[in-house]
C-alpha cells in the first residue's frame, strides 16, 4: 500500500510512499534536457477546465496508494461548504470501520482537522482515510458535476489504491474490501520495523529483472533477512523491500551480478512490507483471503474495468476478485504494465483520485519528458520518432490495436494528468 518511485513519487505500503527526488529516468535512457511537459496544475486552471465531467469516456482514474504523508488538500475538502458532509460521511464509515478493526475509537474527521502526521503507528487509520476520501472525491465528482467514474474508459490504483479502485468500480462496498486490511495492518506496520526500501534503476539499458529476482533469492537464501521486488516501476526501475541489511548488501553485491550503469538509491522511511514474501511470516496473505472469504459482493464485473496492479491487465471478472486481492497482498505491483495499457487502449486524461497522488503522476510525467526530448531530436531517428508519433496519436482505433506497446509509449506526451482534489477546489459550486 505504498506509493514510492523513481524521482519525485514514493511508494505505498503496499503501493509505495515517497521516495528521494532524485529518481531514475522511465523507460527510455535519460536525454538531455528539454522544455517540460505542462504540468498538472497547468492541466487544471488551462485547457482542462471545467471540462473534466465532458472526457471522462476518454479517461483512466488512477487511485493512489499509501505514503508517508496522506492527507494532502483534505483538510480544504472537509471544511468546504458544500462537499463538507459527503467528505464527513465517507470519513465517519471508515472510522467505525477502523474502530472495530482496531478495538478503539478512531476519528478520522478529527485527524484531519488537525492534520496529524502519518506514522507506523497510524497505519491502520492512514489505510482508512486514504481509501476514504479517495471515494468521496468520486461521489463528489458525480454528485456535483455529473462526472460518473462507471463511464470511464479504465480504473486502476498503485498499491493500496488497488483497493479504493474496486469499491469504486462497484465490486465491494467499501467497509468490505477495508475491515482484512485493517484486521492486518497491525502486523504488516510491526513487520515495517525491520524493513528497508531500495529504488533500483539504470540509466541506461533496461534491467534484466530475471538477474534482479535472482540476486534477491540468493541474497535471501543467506538467511539474513527477505528482499524482493515489490514494484515494477518502469523498464528501468523497480521497488526493492527488505529485511534487515540486505538492501545495502544488495548495493555492496549488485556490479557482480548486475551490469553497470545501474543505482540503488535508499529511501530513508519505513514501509510496511506489502506486495512482497516478507508478509508471509504473519501468514497475511493466507488470513486476508480468510477474511475475503465472508466479505459482502464481489459478484459483479468492475465498472469501468479496473486494471490490476497484480496482473497487469483488466482481470476483474464476476467471481475472481477474492482470489486477485489475496495476490495483491504479497505479489509485486506491475505499474509500468498498466501504464502501458492505458497508452495502448487511446486513454487521453488520466484522473489522479486521493490526496497528494505521487507515483503514478510521476511515472507518466517522466515518461513524457523523455519522449518529448527525442521527438524534439533533430537527428533522422527524431524525425521518425514524430512520424510515428503523428500516426499513434491520430490513428483509428482498428489501427492503433496494430501498433506494439512501445510505438504507443509516443502518445505520452499527449496524455493530459488532473489532480481531482485540485480541479474539485478550483471548481465554483452552486
Amino acid at each position: 500500500m505504498t506509493e514510492s518511485v523513481p524521482s519525485a513519487a514514493p511508494p505505498e505500503t503496499t503501493a509505495p510512499p515517497p521516495v528521494d527526488d532524485a529518481a531514475p529516468p522511465v523507460a527510455i535512457a535519460p536525454p538531455p534536457p528539454v522544455a517540460e511537459t505542462p504540468s498538472v496544475e497547468m492541466a487544471v486552471a488551462g485547457r482542462l477546465g471545467a471540462e473534466l465531467p465532458k472526457r471522462i469516456r476518454s479517461a483512466a482514474f488512477a487511485f493512489r496508494g499509501y505514503n508517508v504523508t496522506n492527507l494532502g488538500r483534505t483538510p480544504e475538502l472537509l471544511a468546504h461548504p458544500s462537499y463538507g458532509p459527503t467528505v464527513a460521511g465517507y470519513l465517519h464509515r471508515a472510522s467505525e470501520a477502523c474502530s472495530e478493526a482496531t478495538g478503539r475509537a478512531v476519528h478520522l474527521a478529527e485527524r484531519v482537522r488537525r492534520e496529524a502526521p502519518s506514522t507506523l503507528a497510524s497505519y491502520p487509520e492512514d489505510i482508512a482515510l486514504s481509501v476514504a476520501v479517495s471515494l468521496a472525491e468520486i461521489e463528489l465528482l458525480r454528485t456535483f458535476f455529473g462526472g460518473a467514474i462507471d463511464e470511464a474508459r479504465f480504473a486502476f490504483g498503485y498499491s493500496l489504491g488497488e483497493i479504493s479502485a474496486v469499491a469504486a468500480a462497484g465490486v465491494f462496498e467499501m467497509e468490505a474490501v477495508l475491515e482484512p486490511l485493517l484486521e492486518l495492518a497491525p502486523d504488516a506496520a510491526d513487520l515495517a520495523q525491520d524493513v528497508e526500501m531500495g529504488v533500483l534503476f539504470s540509466r541506461g539499458p533496461a534491467l534484466d529483472l530475471r538477474k534482479v529476482e535472482r540476486h534477491c533469492l540468493e541474497l535471501t537464501a543467506e538467511g539474513h533477512g527477505v528482499i524482493s521486488i515489490m514494484s515494477f516501476l518502469s523498464p528501468n526501475s523497480v521497488l526493492l523491500l527488505g529485511q534487515g541489511e540486505t538492501v545495502p548488501r544488495f548495493r555492496d553485491t549488485m556490479h557482480d551480478v548486475l551490469p553497470a550503469p545501474i543505482h540503488l538509491r535508499a529511501n530513508s522511511h519505513r514501509w510496511p512490507p506489502m506486495h512482497t514474501p516478507i508478509t508471509w511470516q504473519r501468514n497475511i496473505p493466507n488470513r486476508a483471503g480468510v477474511l475475503m472469504q465472508t466479505a459482502a459482493g464481489g459478484f459483479v464485473k468492475p465498472r469501468p474495468a479496473v486494471l490490476s496492479c497484480v496482473t497487469g491487465d483488466a482481470s476483474y471478472d464476476e467471481i475472481n476478485s477474492r482470489s486477485i486481492l489475496m495476490r495483491w497482498v504479497d505479489h509485486p505491483q506491475r505499474l509500468w504494465d498498466v501504464i502501458e495499457r492505458t497508452l495502448s487502449e487511446g486513454v487521453e486524461l488520466v484522473v489522479h483520485v486521493g490526496p497528494e497522488p505521487n507515483i503514478v503522476p510521476a511515472t507518466y510525467a517522466r515518461l513524457s519528458n523523455n519522449v518529448a526530448t527525442q521527438l524534439n531530436a533533430r537527428t533522422l531517428g527524431g524525425f521518425g520518432m514524430r512520424a510515428m508519433s503523428h500516426l499513434v496519436r491520430r490513428s483509428r482505433p482498428w489501427l492503433r490495436s496494430l501498433l506494439s506497446k512501445d510505438a504507443a509509449l509516443l502518445r505520452a506526451p499527449f496524455i493530459d494528468q488532473v489532480i481531482l482534489q485540485d480541479w474539485l477546489l478550483a471548481q465554483k459550486v452552486k
